[in-house]
């Protein structure tokens, strides 16, 4: 057999630098519009740069996390719908770090793919960058990773990376949380990033139509993008001393709220303080799903908690208000004794 001699090039193996150069050149005014004062440089550097501003902290603490948006991503490839499940991957980054009390600085992604289109990448990271934007934070820096025979055709996965920082007596570790304090919720958007797996599953099974108009009404509730809490807890830190705050993700109020206070107290919450989103009894009631399980697996409507003095619990509810959040008082922290960290009643 004659050996094929025919010159090969990259693309030939499946790697498109041209088209990697032309989504830098498409993405340059998303990113532009997220830059602030510290960032130094562009887009194109083999590192991000970014100086901090010392004169803002006397012993900065700089908090970072990374995260990516699970299975959601599938739902939103298998729908073409690509413009909004970037601010999906910069919301379950910043919003855990904000629970340190930390301001976001700045943001990275990681996008990868079978065969890189640029027009769904575009879509991507104008996404992130709307993020960035509601987050405060730069766009500094990422990598798109082309890689064959990696993925399925249009298939590509994302991860993402935050950095923030916080003065060092400022920082929020749960350890002021005291029996009495209240619980201050934050509305979520939906399901937010979290429980997708299971969601899935029960579209498979409900066979929704998504042309009818309540297909179209469940659709945009099951990829409405994660809130963004950044400017409303950065206003009540100016007002009020925040004990403690989680990030309402995977294991719902049952799993996240434990993380933030001592184990010899418990989280109370009133259920009936507030009406869950419709998409939540559509998924009990289509996947059948228990009550238990469904605390433990979403939100419910509640995609951050904030806890505080009960003496401050009303300043903090009309301070987060009067910054755009419906904020209300879900419940209380007590004694646990030998009782369940979280209690529902």
């Amino acid at each position: 057999m004659t050996q094929d001699n025919t010159p090969l090039t990259y693309r030939d193996a499946g790697v498109d630098i041209d088209a990697g150069n032309s989504l830098v050149d498409r993405i340059k005014p998303a990113v532009k519009r997220t830059q602030r004062p510290e960032v130094m440089g562009g887009l194109g550097g083999f590192g991000g740069l970014f100086a901090l501003d010392t004169s803002k902290f006397k012993q900065p603490v700089l908090v970072s996390g990374t995260d990516g948006v699970g299975t959601k991503l599938r739902l939103a490839i298998d729908l073409n719908k690509h413009d909004q499940i970037g601010i999906d991957l910069v919301a379950m980054c910043v919003n855990d770090i904000l629970v340190t009390g930390a301001e976001p600085l700045f943001f990275l992604d990681y996008y990868a793919t079978g065969k890189l289109d640029v027009d769904v990448a575009a879509q991507v990271v104008e996404g992130i960058a709307e993020g960035c934007s509601q987050a405060g934070c730069a766009l500094i820096g990422g990598e798109t990773a082309e890689m064959p025979s990696m993925y399925e055709h249009g298939d590509y996965d994302l991860a993402g990376f935050a950095v923030g920082a916080v003065e060092k007596d400022q920082l929020i570790d749960g350890s002021k949380v005291a029996a009495g304090d209240k619980l201050i919720a934050l509305p979520a958007s939906g399901p937010h990033a979290n429980g997708y797996s299971l969601i899935r599953k029960i579209v498979e099974r409900a066979q929704p139509d998504w042309n009818t108009p309540e297909g179209k009404t469940l659709l945009d509730q099951l990829l409405a993008p994660t809130r963004i809490y950044a400017k409303a807890v950065a206003a009540l830190a100016e007002q009020v001393d925040i004990h403690a705050m989680s990030h309402i993700t995977g294991g719902g109020l049952t799993e996240n709220l434990p993380r933030v206070f001592p184990e010899t107290l418990s989280a109370v919450i009133d259920w009936s303080s507030w009406q869950r989103p419709a998409v939540f009894d559509w998924l009990a009631d289509q996947g059948n799903v228990e009550i238990a399980e469904m605390r433990r697996t979403f939100n419910n409507g509640v995609g951050m908690v904030v806890i505080v003095a009960a003496d401050q619990a009303e300043k903090a509810v009309s301070t987060m208000q009067a910054a755009g959040e419906n904020a209300w008082v879900i419940g209380e922290i007590g004694e646990r004794g030998s009782g369940e960290p979280v209690v529902y009643r």
